[in-house]
């Protein structure tokens, strides 16, 4: 395997940080839903975190890491809502201050969750992208603590965990199916899946309405592309070059998935397992739909990576999809 700026050893060592504050989360079979695919599946449920979204280990781990002085300076970042909800779950544990910069209609669930965590939530810019330009002058400016969300090692170390606790309960798993939006959850996965059992096949999957990290892997350089899609946790315009290093090093796979598709999806999913998921946690399961055929027989983990879905997105999903959601044909 090629030397890579986080290993197996780092989200080990995460483990043992965050233990003290987040239990691990299920991870469920499901007869009906491998029934209806033809394959044998399981789902890791990191909707059931305290955030309600997996970046909440990665938070923990890098707060709990932080020198003195950077704590006392605080803690800024840019946000579509789950990575801030991380920052600022993690800050509230450690005492630090954290300020997190929206988009303008960011998810308001995801913004209200910041608040009462105790962030400072400030909009900025039409989306992912400008509010983060916003947040790399203004640490600059004050000297805060600028948390990139998707640049840093031990964010990665620390979502890599989640990869850990699938492989130790099920390690006959032959496919894991992640979500991709910056990449950080991905790239976890690969390092520890990888360096257990190199035959497991990592595939990476992102909204065909915002293929930045796609195009990247595919092209093996930094590329962007706009973003016109609801699964907020897959809108990035630009990719992040530290989970790009690891994805073509070692993820096996990476596909797009539609809008309908992860609308598909979710009802499917409220409908099977009685789970609530964001567009970005029901990505793999509309990507495993669509890769049936490649998938039958085999042993599949996917990450329903966040169940932060707000009230008129959860309507309009379901006023969209109705019964016919259910039919694979």
């Amino acid at each position: 395997m090629p030397t890579l700026p986080v290993t197996l050893t780092d989200v080990l060592a995460a483990r043992r940080r965050i233990a003290p504050y987040l239990r691990p989360t299920p991870l469920y079979h499901y007869p009906s839903l491998s029934a209806m695919l033809g394959l044998d599946l399981w789902i890791k449920h990191e909707n059931h975190q305290p955030i309600g979204a997996f970046k909440v280990r990665g938070g923990v781990h890098l707060v709990s890491r932080l020198p003195q002085a950077q704590r006392q300076a605080g803690v800024i970042t840019a946000s579509t809502g789950n990575h801030g909800q991380s920052l600022a779950y993690a800050a509230r544990i450690f005492g630090v201050q954290a300020r997190i910069a929206v988009p303008l209609g960011a998810n308001p669930a995801k913004v209200t969750s910041m608040r009462h965590l105790g962030a400072e939530v400030i909009f900025q810019g039409r989306d992912f992208d400008e509010a983060r330009l916003w947040v790399e002058e203004e640490a600059a400016r004050q000297g805060y603590r600028y948390v990139h969300s998707g640049d840093e090692p031990d964010l990665i170390a620390g979502v890599g965990t989640y990869a850990l606790e699938i492989l130790e309960e099920a390690p006959q798993i032959d496919v894991i199916l992640t979500p991709v939006g910056g990449g950080s959850g991905a790239a976890g996965v690969c390092i520890v899946a990888k360096a257990i059992n190199p035959a497991i096949q990592v595939i990476g999957v992102q909204a065909a309405e915002a293929p930045a990290a796609y195009h990247s892997w595919q092209q093996g350089a930094l590329m962007t592309a706009s973003t016109n899609t609801f699964a907020e946790g897959l809108a990035t315009r630009t990719a992040f070059a530290l989970p790009q290093s690891i994805l073509r090093a070692l993820l096996d796979d990476f596909v797009l998935v539609s809008e309908d598709e992860m609308r598909r999806a979710i009802v499917i999913l409220l409908a099977h397992t009685r789970n609530l998921a964001e567009g970005a946690g029901a990505a793999p399961l509309a990507a495993a739909i669509n890769l049936r055929r490649r998938l039958q027989g085999r042993r599949v983990a996917l990450v329903l990576s966040g169940g932060n879905i707000s009230i008129d997105q959860l309507r309009q999903v379901l006023a969209a999809e109705g019964a016919p959601a259910f039919s694979l044909t």
